[in-house]
């Protein structure tokens, strides 16, 4: 390896340990900017790294200065280093950076875990493909990786973060500013997704706002975070948390007639994707038994909604699946009502129907 290049790893993956060491800290002090800053820092000099050590120049002819950010990015997808579903996590991080540095932004913990432990999955998969390095190696024994549990998917993210930008633009709360704050954060993440690079300006932050405050979908407020997904494998050190987009352009699908409404062909490219849940697994996701699952699915109905449940048909067989839409209005409505009273009064139908055909047999 090159010197140059060695030592610009050295640095990248000294600023990576610093940043999750600012992210486990007790102190939440300046926390969210230095992870931020640190993470923004470490994938700049691992960038730098990878191009002279596949050949690549990080100075332009006749300049000092080294290439900055987008340009590592852009060169580095042009190496074929990283992809451009990758370049997703980089963008995102390094525009968030620019807030966090130079005026306002606020990250929920939630947020902040998303963007710290996706980009260490980045960092760990490329130091393994370009050095055949093991970031397990380079850590030191005492630092403890970013291993929390992740965010159950964009939808719960954002819905969340939501939730909390409505009571702050409550009428008379005056915290309109901190509302703002926070929704910069999610504008900054979402415009990347859409290949905008610059920061929102405060006219469409307000604009935002005034949506938030209307209630309207989250998807609709933000259709770049509604195309993608996250794919998360491993526990511990191996935990990987990744960013991957969904097939197509997200479509919100209106009734007929809706004014202003355009009439288009919608087709799901691949319906396992969305209704990628047996019953077996919304049992677990949402902590209850199958039996009490079942009730809980005729209770609120989930079957005649295609939002939640779909039977499929491949071959000549059919399975029912349900959509990950199913485990949050589960978790929705679990707070509001008694399960064992749902439990007694729908967990029996399929007993009884069983008694009634043996009485018939």
């Amino acid at each position: 390896m090159k010197r140059e290049a060695k030592l610009l790893l050295e640095k990248g993956i000294s600023s990576l340990i610093l940043s999750i060491e600012h992210f486990n800290r007790p102190d939440d002090r300046g926390r969210i900017e230095a992870v931020l800053i640190l993470l923004d820092h470490s994938f700049e000099l691992l960038l730098k790294a990878t191009i002279l050590h596949e050949g690549g120049k990080i100075r332009k002819n006749r300049e000092n200065q080294t290439i900055g950010f987008d340009q590592c990015v852009r060169t580095a997808i042009t190496h074929k280093i990283i992809t451009e579903e990758q370049a997703l996590t980089l963008r995102t991080i390094n525009g968030l950076r620019d807030a966090a540095q130079h005026y306002l932004v606020e990250l929920s913990e939630q947020h902040l875990y998303l963007q710290s432990q996706t980009g260490l999955t980045l960092f760990k998969d490329i130091l393994e493909d370009i050095f055949q390095k093991d970031l397990a190696e380079e850590l030191p024994k005492r630092v403890l990786p970013l291993s929390t549990t992740p965010p159950l998917d964009i939808a719960a993210l954002f819905e969340s973060e939501l939730e909390e930008i409505r009571k702050l633009l409550l009428p008379k709360t005056r915290h309109k500013t901190e509302a703002i704050v926070k929704l910069r954060g999610l504008a900054i993440f979402d415009g990347t997704i859409r290949g905008e690079t610059l920061q929102p300006s405060q006219s469409n932050l307000d604009n935002l706002a005034d949506q938030v405050k209307q209630e309207k979908e989250w998807h609709e407020l933000f259709p770049g975070a509604a195309s993608i997904n996250l794919t998360s494998d491993g526990t511990g050190y191996n935990l990987s948390l990744r960013i991957t987009k969904k097939e197509g352009i997200p479509v919100h699908v209106v009734p007929e007639g809706t004014p202003g409404a355009e009439t288009i062909a919608i087709k799901r490219v691949n319906e396992l994707d969305f209704y990628n849940l047996s019953h077996t697994q919304l049992a677990e996701n949402v902590g209850l038994t199958s039996p009490k699952t079942t009730a809980l699915v005729r209770y609120l109905k989930l079957k005649e909604n295609n939002k939640y449940f779909k039977e499929i048909k491949i071959g000549k067989s059919e399975f029912s699946r349900y959509s990950q839409e199913a485990i949050h209005k589960i978790k929705e409505e679990l707070p509001k009502i008694d399960i064992d009273e749902i439990w007694q009064k729908y967990g029996y139908i399929r007993k009884n129907i069983n008694n009634n055909h043996n009485t018939m047999v």
